[in-house]
Formats: C-alpha cells, sequence, structure tokens
C-alpha cells in the first residue's frame, strides 16, 4: 500500500467546493508538491490528510488512507495517533504554531512524550537530539530558548525538529519557506532533502511557488479552483507543461536571468541618501541597524534594495519616507534636506492587513492622504478615491467595502491608491508582494510599473526577492549588516557581482531546473562541509 492514497475527494464548506475530485498517491520516501495560486484548494488537501476537517461543518468525501490510517472512518483516538505519530505538518509562520511562554524543547519535549508515553528525562534528550539534527547550533542551550529569541529561518527548523520527534512516515510542509529569505529558504529546503534521504520519510509539498517545488519533489500537481489541472514528474511539468495554466503560472514567475526592460529614468535625482546612520538602543547596548549608507533615486528610476532580514532595508526605506529620522547623516528631497514625514514620498507596506484599519472601509484609508492636504469637499473626495481605485483595478464601487473582503492582491492594490492620493513623486515599496502568489505578484509588478510610466514616478524596491528586484530594477543595492556592500546597474550586478555576499544570495535563489537545482544543492552541501 502507498504511503499516502487519496481518491476522489471532495471537501465543502457550505456553498464552496474546494477541493472537487482529487485524487493522487505518494510512495515511501518520494516527495510530491501540490502546487497552485491561493485558494487552488492545496491547503485543504492538506489538512484532510490528517483530518483536520472533522467537526469543522466542512463536509469530505471521498477516500484518504495515509500511513495506513483510514483517515475518514478513524475514531478521534486513531487520529491522534495519527497527527504527530505517522504523519506531522510544518506549518507556513512558526510563531502561530510555537507557545510564545514555553521553551522551544520543552514544547518538543511534550509531543513526544503525548505520543510515545516517554519519561520527561527521555522527552527532553529526545528535544536536543531533533533539535541538533535540523541543523540547531548549541542545540542543548537553545533548547532552553523561547520562539522569540529564534530567528524566522530557526524558529522554522524548530517546527521541523517537532514534526520529526515521534520518526513519522509522511512530512507535510505548508508553505514552509514563504516569509524567510532565499538564502534560508535554501537552508531549509537542502534540510527537508536531507532528512528525506536520511530518515525515508515521504514529503508532501504545499506551495505557490513553483521554484520552491523544482528545488524539492519528484513530482507536481498543478491544482487550479479545487481540480487537478497537470500531474507529473516535475522535470517534465516544469520542462514541457501541457496545460495552459501550468503555462501561465510558470510565465509569471520572476527570473533572476532576465533583465528589465523599457526604464524611462533621467538624470534629475529626486531623493538622496548621504551617510546616513539608524541606531537603536542608547550608550554601549546600541544597535546600528543602518551604518553610514549613501544613496540616490533618479526621477522615472527604479532602485532595488535586496538583503537578508536584518540587513537594515526596511529602516532604510523608513528613513527615505520619513518616518524613522536619521541618527546622523541626511535625507534631501529634491537637492534640499528634509526631516519628519515628506507627502511627496509615500510608502506601500508588506502586510496590507496591518496598514489598513480594519474598522474603516477602504474608500476611507485611501481618503486620508486628500483631507490630510485640506480638502473638504466630499464630493471631490468621493471623486478623487474612485478614480485611484479604478486606476489600481479595483471598482469605484468597492469604496465602503472593508478591508477582510478582500484578496491579498487586492488589498495591496488597495495600499498603491492610498499611497498615490497624495499625489507622490517617490513610493517606497517594502516586500510589496512578498505574501502573494506568482501571478498576483506579476500583476502587481505590473501595475507598479504603469504607474511608474504614466505618472514618472520614481520607485525604491524593497525586497528579499533577487529575482523580483531583478525584473523591476534600473540599479540595484545590496544590503549585509546595516551596509550597502554592492551598489550599481542591475545589469551589472546581477550578471558580474563583485562580493561574495551577493554571490551568496545568487546562488539561494531557487531554479525552475530541477538538474541545475541539484546541482547547486551539492555545492551548498560542499561549501557547509568545507
Amino acid at each position: 500500500m502507498s504511503l499516502v492514497e487519496v481518491t476522489d475527494l471532495t471537501v465543502e464548506f457550505g456553498s464552496l467546493r474546494a477541493v472537487d475530485g482529487l485524487s493522487f498517491r505518494l510512495e515511501r520516501g518520494a516527495a510530491l508538491a501540490l502546487v497552485g495560486e491561493s485558494g487552488s484548494g492545496k491547503s485543504t488537501v492538506a489538512s484532510a490528510l490528517l483530518g483536520l476537517h472533522h467537526g469543522t461543518g466542512a463536509r469530505v468525501g471521498g477516500s484518504v488512507h495515509v500511513a495506513g490510517t483510514d483517515v475518514q472512518g478513524a475514531s478521534d483516538e486513531e487520529l491522534r495517533r495519527l497527527r504527530g505519530g505517522k504523519a506531522a505538518m510544518v506549518f507556513q509562520d512558526p510563531l502561530s504554531s510555537l507557545d510564545p511562554y514555553y521553551a522551544i524543547g520543552d514544547q518538543i519535549a511534550e509531543v513526544y512524550r503525548v505520543h510515545t508515553r516517554a519519561s520527561r528525562r527521555a522527552a527532553r534528550a529526545r528535544a536536543v537530539e531533533v533539535l541538533e539534527q535540523v541543523g540547531i547550533p548549541d542545540a542543548r542551550r537553545r533548547a532552553r530558548s523561547r520562539p522569540h529569541e529564534f530567528s524566522g529561518g530557526m524558529r522554522q527548523r524548530a517546527l521541523i525538529a517537532m514534526a520529526l520527534a515521534c520518526e513519522p512516515d509522511l512530512l507535510i510542509a505548508d508553505e514552509p519557506t514563504t516569509a524567510l529569505d532565499v538564502t534560508v529558504q535554501a537552508q531549509i529546503l537542502d534540510l527537508l532533502h536531507t532528512l528525506r534521504e536520511e530518515t525515508g520519510m515521504g514529503l508532501l509539498l504545499v506551495t505557490h511557488d513553483v521554484g520552491v517545488a523544482a528545488e524539492s519533489v519528484d513530482e507536481v500537481l498543478v491544482m487550479r479552483h479545487g481540480r487537478v489541472v497537470e500531474h507529473g514528474r516535475v522535470s517534465a511539468v516544469l520542462g514541457s507543461p501541457s496545460h495552459a495554466y501550468t503555462r501561465e503560472l510558470l510565465g509569471a514567475v520572476p527570473r533572476v536571468d532576465v533583465p528589465r526592460t523599457g526604464s524611462q529614468a533621467t538624470d534629475e535625482v529626486v531623493l538622496e541618501a548621504t551617510g546616513v546612520r539608524r541606531e537603536f538602543g542608547r550608550g554601549k547596548r546600541a544597535l546600528a541597524a543602518v551604518d553610514d549608507v549613501s544613496l540616490t533615486i533618479r526621477r522615472g528610476e527604479t532602485l532595488g534594495i535586496v538583503g537578508e532580514s536584518g540587513s537594515g532595508k526596511t529602516t532604510l526605506g523608513r528613513m527615505l519616507v520619513g518616518l524613522l529620522e536619521p541618527t546622523a547623516g541626511a535625507i534631501r528631497y529634491e537637492g534640499q534636506a528634509h526631516t519628519g514625514v515628506n507627502p511627496a514620498v509615500q510608502m506601500v507596506f508588506q502586510d496590507p492587513v496591518s496598514s489598513l484599519n480594519p474598522r474603516r472601509s477602504v474608500g476611507e484609508s485611501i481618503a486620508d492622504p486628500l483631507r490630510a492636504r485640506g480638502e473638504r469637499d466630499e464630493g471631490r473626495i468621493r471623486r478623487r478615491v474612485t478614480e485611484l481605485l479604478e486606476r489600481v483595478g479595483l471598482e469605484g464601487a468597492h469604496y465602503g467595502r472593508y478591508p477582510h473582503e478582500f484578496s491579498g492582491g487586492q488589498r495591496q492594490r488597495v495600499g498603491i491608491a492610498r499611497a498615490l492620493a497624495a499625489d507622490p513623486h517617490v513610493i517606497v515599496c517594502d516586500e510589496p508582494v512578498s505574501a502573494l502568489d506568482v501571478t498576483t505578484q506579476a500583476q502587481v509588478v505590473a501595475l507598479l510599473g504603469e504607474l511608474q510610466k504614466e505618472l514618472g514616478l520614481a520607485l525604491v524596491f524593497v525586497a528579499h526577492d533577487l529575482a523580483v528586484v531583478r525584473q523591476v530594477s534600473d540599479r540595484v543595492a545590496v544590503m549585509r549588516k546595516g551596509r550597502v556592500v554592492e551598489e550599481g546597474p542591475a545589469d551589472e550586478v546581477y550578471d558580474s557581482p563583485q562580493d561574495p555576499y551577493t554571490k551568496q544570495l545568487l546562488a539561494a535563489v531557487p531554479a525552475l531546473d530541477p538538474e541545475v537545482a541539484a546541482r547547486r544543492r551539492a555545492a551548498r552541501r560542499e561549501l557547509a562541509a568545507a
């Protein structure tokens, strides 16, 4: 019997059929990726494998067998034995899966004790063992740390360690690298591959990133609207896709080897940072998040700023907008030193959910910059907001809707409309597409490009995704530990990187060719072992 056997699976939530007649198998030791856009049903399938829809009101049809357990007919006790014991799940956001009040090691030990009835001492020893297995340095000491004391990549490793504690036959990884830097993402994908080789477990990877699938699995199952549109070996599906939707997904994936075209940059410097430094804390404990950075942004161009979490790129972006004052150095707008918030320099944030007031309609949020400029005529405000909504691809009738009524891509369009309301000359985009699937990401990037050409905007595009930055940027600055380590025309930085850190970042970008991905993985292993 296969490790996973799914036959004619359907999952309905009220009148919505989220999964519609899905069938597939996964053998022991094999790896399968479920790929598709948000809303395609892939995470719903992953939850069905562990019986997580039981008792939720969802209607589940068809048959699901996992590691010899009939999930549909299983009792609560059988499902408890399955979850964590025979099959384990790693979720997208480890912070929401880890208890902030308890040490990482204690949480792993508790999972192990529930399934094995081991003693506390044995469970603590097992926790340290699996933390070492997933590459946590000084695991015995770090087992006593709480989640907030770990970086994002380390938290994801800890969650994988928790999943491995009981030596499951199947690991389900639901978007395990979405919020991670490119180098940390590569480390997690390499870890999953190594664990599969060493333990023989099966891997079901849920992802909207086709490049992540190419790095990690043997087979790909492409989903759309709850149905399978294509299924086969990863090399065949990604190399010669037969379905139009798969070709559309692949076409939307940004490529690190494809330069930007059609820029309308001028020589006029509109925004400038000169020797800026920003410290947090005081005295000996002061931390320089940005240290002696100088950059220029010209009218009509896009400057990409890349780097890992903690590199200082977001802090720099907030100083450019005026949300943070430099500790030293100066920000100049059109040649004049400027302090405080500058209406001519607006920001589009990474998470539109947290930057939009959930209790106010999107129309009112977009209207805020208009009222801040002194506009009092409600008729003119309404007409301008309607124009902006329509300009970013939404409907004027959406004025009275609230943020929760929109998809992630639509909320990001609202954020762009709000930035445009101030008639800016510069927009700083802080990770504006990092949480979006590839087709929605492509739409938002295309919208920014259209607005730039139409309005002559200068854009600062802050991101950890090097492929997206290559797609949109005329020039690129690479940041590490608060400093710019390399800066220049995008083609030069990407095609002939000079700094070892830039080379490291580019080498970690997922490859769509599985053979290339395998060679890169082998090279990273050799480098790590050296």
